[in-house]
């Protein structure tokens, strides 16, 4: 039998906000959610409320790390690096503690031990840095969970050379991105399905790989979430509306 999780369940360092699910109903999924580069938790605590997936409580983690140089914001790589030609910060920095972290303080040693859920329940969402942690972190725990969503999050090049064609992971997996101007490229989509049996891909008709703009790019995330979740309630149709 699970339990909801609470705020205490967890370890102190950690920084996360817990997102019930509406109505008071019990939590019978997790949704994990895993903000980008520069950003903090509180934009994808709103976006947990906003979705209000029934029977779906949402974890909201803050990544570990500040950015340098009082920019604000964090990071979850194990360092950070500028690209010095085009003046930005580098994606992938490596995401072994960030990795860890998920894997064994969030999800093996809090959600399955003390909380009683099963792998199954459990979904993960993620965009950008956040996703590439939501592909390494399902990679780690070598289980089937209940799905991820990575919005223009590759697979992270620290792993590419782990995981042979029979070996894949049986997460279904649903990887969202721009129509140029995209970490989501045909080698990087090529890399997840080396790792992954079933992997989706959206490519959205603007460039970039910002977060969901309107309901159209919302509807692949919803209706990917509608087959996963195990709730017996299934999601609403109203839920697809954001912002």
């Amino acid at each position: 039998m699970s339990r909801q999780p609470i705020t205490s369940d967890f370890p102190a360092h950690l920084h996360l906000s817990i997102v019930p699910p509406p109505s008071h109903q019990s939590a019978v999924d997790l949704l994990i959610l895993l903000h980008g580069l520069g950003d903090t938790k509180e934009p994808f605590t709103t976006l947990a409320k906003q979705l209000s997936l029934p029977e779906t409580a949402c974890i909201v983690v803050q990544a570990p790390s500040p950015l340098p140089f009082d920019l604000g914001g964090f990071h979850w790589g194990d360092d950070i690096t500028f690209n010095q030609s085009l003046g930005t910060m580098d994606y992938d920095t490596g995401f072994e503690t960030s990795t860890r972290c998920l894997k064994k303080e969030i999800i093996e040693e809090v959600l399955l031990s003390k909380c009683g859920y099963k792998p199954r329940n459990i979904l993960l969402l993620g965009f950008g840095q956040g996703g590439m942690v939501a592909i390494a972190a399902a990679l780690a725990l070598e289980t089937e969970l209940g799905g991820i969503v990575s919005i223009g999050g590759p697979r992270p090049s620290s792993l590419l050379a782990k995981v042979s064609s029979d070996e894949k992971n049986k997460t279904s997996v649903i990887v969202l991105g721009g129509s140029s101007k995209t970490l989501i490229t045909q080698s990087a989509l090529s890399e997840i399905k080396k790792a992954y049996q079933r992997v989706e891909y959206v490519k959205w008709s603007r460039p970039g790989d910002g977060m969901p703009r309107n309901r159209a790019e919302m509807l692949p995330i919803m209706k990917f979430l509608a087959r996963r979740l195990q709730s017996r309630s299934g999601v609403p149709d109203c839920a697809v509306e954001i912002g």
